[in-house]
C-alpha cells in the first residue's frame, strides 16, 4: 500500500546553504550558523522563533547539542537523524511531517558535514567486515559494477560507455562551473575527464564525487501561514522513504542495472504528488549523482527515459541545463560537493532558487519559463543491492 502523503500541507518559506567544498576555515558551528542565519533571514523568521529542529549529519556530532550550542537555542528540540547519504533529506522528512501533523507551527531541517576534518577521503567502507565471506568494498568500489554491468545488459561498447560516462561529468562540471556555492567551478573537458586516472574498476577520478564540507537548512510552516513568511514558497508535494531488505549482494537475480529501492519511492513519490509524466511534467531533478554511472541508472529508475535508453538520451543533451529535463543544474553531488548530512538540504536548495526564479540568468533553466512547477530530488545511501532512497516533489503552485 502507498504511503498517503501530505501533498500541500506544508510549505518551504525560507532556505539557506554554505559554499561546500575543503572549508578548513569554517567549523561545524560556523558553518550550522550560516546557514541557520541565511535561512531565517530568507523567511523573515528570527531562529528563536522557530519551534523544533531537526539536524542531520552522518559523522560529524551524535547529539542535537551540536546545533543548540551556536545557535544559542533557549530549551527547544533539537533531534539529530542519520541516514547515510539520505541524511539531509531525512532531516527535513522529519520536520515536514512535524508540522504536518499540528505538533508545531514552524521547524528547521538542517543538514551539515565536515568530512575534511575526519582523516581519510570519503567514508571509510560500506559494511563492516564480518568472518571474511562479506568482504568490505569501498564506496567507488561497489558503485563500479554499474557501468559493466549496464553495458553488457543493454549492449553497450566499452569505448561507448566511457563517453557516456565522460559525458554525464562533463555536464555537471559545465553546471557547477556556474555556481559560485560549488566545490568545484572549472569546467572539465571531456578528454581530460575520460584521460584521467583510474579509481576504481572503470570509474575515473572525474567520476566521482567530491568529498566535502558544507551545511544547508529549510524552514517549514503550514501552508495556510506561509505566506505571513514568504511570497513565493515552495510547496511539499510528496515526501517518499525507502529501506530495501539488502537482499541484492547474495540475489542469483540483481544485476546491477537498477535500485529497486529507487523504483519503489520514486512510485510513491508521483502517487503522491500526482505525476503520471515526471519526464514532461518536471521542471528540475537533482539526483544522488555519487558517481556517474549512478547518474545513468537513475534515470531509468525514476521514469526520465525507457529502459535501455538513458545512455541515448545522456549522449543527446536531454539532461543537460538547456536539455528537456535539466538533471543536477546546480553541478550535483559530482560538482556541487557531498557533505553527507547536507546533500539532500543542498538539491532542495537548488529547486528553491529554480522554481522560484532566482537562479541567477547563467543558469536558469529554460523549463520553468514554459511552465512547469515541480522539481523533484533524489537521495540514495548504501550501495547497490543494499540501500535506502529517499525521493521528493516540490512545487511553486498550490494544486499542481
Amino acid at each position: 500500500m502507498a504511503s498517503r502523503g501530505i501533498r500541500d500541507r506544508v510549505a518551504i518559506i525560507g532556505m539557506g546553504c554554505t559554499k561546500f567544498g575543503e572549508l578548513w576555515d569554517k567549523g561545524i558551528d560556523d558553518l550550522l550558523t550560516d546557514a541557520a542565519v541565511e535561512a531565517s533571514a530568507s523567511a523573515g523568521l528570527p531562529i528563536h522563533d522557530i519551534d523544533a529542529f531537526w539536524m542531520g549529519t552522518m559523522t560529524s556530532s551524535v547529539s542535537g547539542i551540536t546545533l543548540s550550542r551556536p545557535l544559542k537555542l533557549d530549551y527547544k528540540p533539537v533531534t539529530r537523524v542519520e541516514n547515510f547519504c539520505a541524511t539531509g533529506s531525512e532531516a527535513f522528512r522529519n520536520a515536514c511531517y512535524a508540522v504536518a501533523s499540528g505538533a508545531y507551527d514552524t521547524a528547521m531541517a538542517i543538514g551539515v558535514e565536515k568530512l575534511k576534518d575526519t582523516g581519510y577521503s570519503g567514508l571509510t567502507g560500506i559494511r563492516a567486515v564480518g568472518d571474511g565471506t562479506d568482504p568490505g568494498l569501498s564506496s567507488p568500489a561497489a558503485f563500479s559494477f554499474l557501468a559493466p554491468s549496464y553495458a553488457h545488459k543493454y549492449g553497450v561498447d566499452k569505448d561507448q560507455m566511457k563517453e557516456v560516462m565522460s559525458r554525464i561529468a562533463f555536464k555537471n562540471h559545465q553546471n557547477g562551473a556556474r555556481n559560485p556555492r560549488a566545490q568545484f567551478q572549472k569546467e572539465i573537458s571531456m578528454e581530460t575527464i575520460s584521460k584521467a586516472p583510474l579509481v576504481a574498476g572503470e570509474l575515473g577520478v572525474f567520476d566521482c564525487s567530491g568529498v566535502s564540507d558544507g551545511s544547508a537548512a529549510a524552514i517549514i510552516c503550514r501552508v495556510e501561514d506561509a505566506h505571513r513568511y514568504c511570497a513565493n514558497p515552495l510547496y511539499v508535494k510528496a515526501l517518499s522513504f525507502v529501506a530495501g531488505p539488502a537482499a541484492g549482494p547474495i540475489d542469483p537475480g540483481y544485476d546491477y542495472t537498477t535500485f529497486p529501492e529507487v523504483v519503489r519511492s520514486a512510485e510513491d513519490a508521483y502517487q503522491q504528488a500526482g505525476i503520471t509524466d515526471p519526464r514532461t511534467q518536471l521542471a528540475m531533478a537533482e539526483v544522488h549523482d555519487c558517481f556517474t554511472p549512478t547518474e545513468l541508472v537513475l534515470m531509468e529508475d525514476m521514469g526520465f527515459a525507457a529502459r535501455g535508453t538513458a545512455w541515448k538520451e545522456v549522449l543527446a543533451g536531454t539532461f543537460d541545463r538547456d536539455g528537456e529535463l535539466p538533471v543536477n543544474p546546480d553541478g550535483g553531488l559530482k560538482s556541487f560537493g557531498h557533505p553527507i548530512g547536507a546533500s539532500g538540504l543542498r538539491m532542495l536548495f537548488e529547486c528553491w532558487l529554480q522554481l522560484r526564479g532566482e537562479a541567477p540568468a547563467d543558469r536558469q533553466i529554460a523549463t520553468v519559463a514554459q511552465g512547469r512547477t515541480l522539481g523533484l530530488t533524489h537521495n540514495l545511501g548504501g550501495a547497490p543491492g543494499e540501500c535506502v532512497s529517499f525521493v521528493g516533489v516540490v512545487g511553486s503552485e498550490l494544486g499542481d
